[in-house]
């Protein structure tokens, strides 16, 4: 073994004597922003590399070699003759139209398995909404069911995620999911984000990324904003059931500022819909988001962003199935007219990015947000409670601060060998103010306390992640150490001694690039959700961080020039399940479960202008402590699907027709209720010129019923003498036209 190893050495020496290095910088031409994931290749052959996050690359070449080309997804591919390439290079890429014809399969990193399918989805699909940019994650399915105003409900790989459980939120990286909400653990909230700003994402399925802890089972997605706007905008849109929205992104600085360096904008966004509901929800929100960026010299880049968000709203909740059935109400009908509520956020991000000596990186960011949240809600109606009712009310307030550091190594050697090393550390403070679960009144006065508190929650993290590339190989371990602080104030009974716990989480990745056309990899790792703090102290400081172990097989896969393919193969055990209790609105501890399945994506071109998309995902979850018949996991999606056309041609017209199908699913562990699945077709049209852009998005163009969010849940409905076990639902929505009008200064 160790001759073998000697060979290699020096083969890659030998080869090393009649080699090049050329590097380099890649740039957008149009806004000056480096550009990440560019793929650097030899003339079309030998290896290739990407660029990182300055846009820098390093690639050795042969002497033989006379061209280079680039390419990168959403931008013009360039061919350079390597005679006239200077020493460091500066490359500006014009965008220009998705060309299927030109991705090339290589060696990036860990992270970096799905950036393809990112990079094609936010080109090519219509983004109308923050809810359309989760829905881009392949088998991520998203369900409302209390008036707009509580954050989407989230489905990916046979969990019923609930608002972030299973899911790692976070965008500018600044994580969103809250710990200990009154409303659910991990509740990532989405709706502050303006998706006109979003110009990239990145996601993961399984646990296996040391740079993301908390809530990364079932995976995470990170959005990132503009630094710099191309253009202002102003944009006007309005739609069925009194639906508006009124948007501006505007430049604050002048060209020559970006030029120096130094950028700044605003942007504002108020909406109003009462929603096909015969009880309209008088949905409201209004969000403002800014972001100044300067360069303190030539190595320092400062962003401070701020961003304020509040939303109000009625909501009809989730109607019993025999309710509609009898006649008693409609689809869109209510039992109980006083549910609805408020929330609000407001975040302060600075981030400091500094390119230190020849291939370090280093970024040390802190953020601030105050966060509260009221809602009231009543799914059982008179179940518990035959005169006053069940009405429920959760409420929290909060202020939270964190710190995420990291420091990068890059290190290049002979023959495109690279090590990038990765080091992280953070921390967030939560100071949870109030936290209260109450049986209130038509009134809205308090009839019983069942949880008031104050909680203190910390967490503290640290990480090492090593990429080596060697030849074709990818090389990826990391390993992550979590400690979590749980303190809560208990004023209702007598409090109980705060806990702590730290787990490490090990992750270890391969993945060997065949050629430019086939990349396949092994993704293992272990990853955690942590519980809720009051369980925490509740059951001294037991089960406190439940533990996911995960496995993929998978490849990325050209078999046609324009022709796109991601699969996967993977299993993930979950130490403890969280159990919605829809009774209570709470969530509960559960048993150990194994989830296995596949993922499917394929993106294919047609020709210059016409692109389709197919994503198919099979997921088996089952409770493995349970007897046989009684094992099965609420809710969690057997088989879902997404898919569609989206055309774009060079005189401006645009759009995409597509489809969204979520197979029936268990409601109850054993079966025997089912939640319906359903099968929604969406159409976007655009007419986008240089100055304006019309466009129309018309929702469930078929007008199909369909049931958005189903629970079983023990209800009791006035006329009834004892709970009945029923399907709870929140219809979804019906034939949905809007009319959009935007202005670009």
């Amino acid at each position: 073994m160790k001759i073998i190893f000697i060979l290699l050495l020096i083969s890659f020496h030998v080869a090393g004597l009649s080699q090049r290095i050329v590097h380099g910088n890649i740039f957008d031409k149009t806004n000056g922003e480096p550009l990440q994931y560019a793929v650097i290749s030899q003339g079309g052959r030998g290896n290739a590399v990407t660029s990182d996050k300055d846009g820098y690359f390093q690639l050795s070449i042969p002497t033989s070699v006379d061209s280079l080309n680039i390419s990168i997804i959403g931008y013009r591919p360039l061919s350079l003759a390597v005679s006239e390439i200077k020493k460091p290079m500066v490359v500006q890429m014009n965008r220009g139209p998705v060309d299927l014809q030109s991705v090339t399969i290589t060696p990036q990193s860990n992270n970096a398995t799905f950036q393809t399918l990112s990079a094609i989805d936010l080109h090519i699909r219509p983004i109308n909404s923050a809810q359309d940019l989760m829905r881009l994650v392949p088998g991520l399915f998203l369900g409302q069911h209390h008036g707009g105003g509580i954050a989407e409900h989230i489905f990916l790989r046979g969990f019923d995620a609930d608002h972030g459980t299973d899911i790692n939120v976070s965008v500018d990286d600044m994580p969103l999911n809250l710990v200990s909400q009154i409303h659910g653990q991990g509740y990532s909230d989405l709706h502050f984000l303006i998706p006109e700003l979003v110009t990239s994402y990145e996601f993961g399925k399984g646990p296996y990324y040391a740079e993301h802890g908390d809530f990364t089972t079932a995976g995470y997605v990170g959005f990132h904003t503009a630094d710099i706007l191309d253009k202002s905008t102003v944009k006007m849109e309005a739609g069925q059931f009194n639906t508006g929205r009124a948007l501006a992104m505007i430049n604050l600085l002048s060209d020559k500022a970006k030029q120096k360096g130094e950028s700044a904008y605003i942007s504002g966004e108020a909406a109003y819909t009462d929603g096909p509901f015969d009880w309209p929800q008088h949905l409201s929100r209004l969000n403002l988001f800014g972001k100044y960026n300067v360069n303190l010299d030539t190595k320092d880049k400062l962003t401070i962003t701020l961003s304020t968000y509040s939303s109000k709203w009625r909501s009809s909740g989730e109607i019993p199935s025999r309710a509609v059935e009898e006649g008693l109400i409609g689809r869109f009908g209510y039992i109980d007219s006083l549910q609805g509520g408020y929330t609000g956020r407001t975040n302060i991000i600075a981030k400091l990015t500094s390119s230190l000596a020849n291939t370090w990186y280093m970024q040390n960011q802190f953020y601030y947000s105050w966060y509260h949240f009221n809602h009231r809600y009543n799914d059982t109606f008179f179940a518990e409670d035959s005169i006053n009712g069940d009405r429920l009310r959760q409420a929290e307030s909060r202020n939270l601060y964190g710190y995420n550091g990291k420091i990068i190594n890059h290190a290049y050697f002979k023959n495109s060998i690279d090590l990038t090393s990765s080091f992280g550390i953070g921390l967030q403070v939560n100071k949870i103010n109030n936290s209260e679960l109450s049986h209130i009144n038509d009134k809205f006065e308090v009839l019983d306390y069942l949880e008031l508190g104050n909680i203190n929650e910390n967490t503290l993290n640290a990480y090492v992640d090593e990429n080596f590339r060697i030849g074709h190989w990818l090389f990826n371990a990391g390993l992550r150490m979590d400690g979590l602080y749980f303190n809560y104030e208990d004023k209702l009974n007598l409090s109980m001694p705060s806990r702590s716990k730290y787990i490490l989480s090990p992750k270890l990745n391969v993945e060997y690039t065949v050629n430019s056309f086939l990349q396949i990899y092994m993704k293992t790792g272990k990853g955690f959700h942590s519980n809720d703090a009051r369980v925490v102290v509740a059951n001294q400081g037991q089960e406190i961080l439940p533990a996911a172990d995960g496995i993929d097989l998978g490849l990325n896969w050209k078999p046609a020039a324009h022709l796109f393919i991601n699969a996967a193969l993977w299993y993930l055990y979950l130490q403890q399940e969280f159990v919605y209790n829809g009774d209570e609105g709470t969530l509960d501890p559960g048993d150990k479960t194994r989830r296995e399945g596949i993922d499917f994506s394929a993106r294919y071109q047609f020709n210059n202008w016409l692109y389709a998309f197919i994503d198919i995902n099979y997921a088996y979850a089952r409770d493995i402590q349970a007897p046989k018949g009684s094992n099965y996991i609420p809710l969690a999606v057997p088989l879902s699907s997404a898919g569609g056309l989206n055309y774009k041609f060079p005189n401006g017209i645009n759009g995409g027709l597509s489809y969204r199908y979520m197979k029936n699913r268990p409601a109850n562990t054993d079966n025997s209720l089912i939640a319906k699945g359903y099968f929604v077709t969406d159409l976007t049209a655009f007419y986008t010129k240089k100055k304006f852009e019309f466009s129309i998005e018309i929702q469930n163009l078929f007008n199909v019923k369909w049931r958005e969010e189903q629970f079983e849940v023990v209800s009791r409905l006035k006329n009834e003498t004892s709970p009945v076990d029923d399907i709870n639902y929140t219809s979804g929505t019906p034939f949905f036209a809007k009319l959009v009008f935007a202005i670009f200064l």
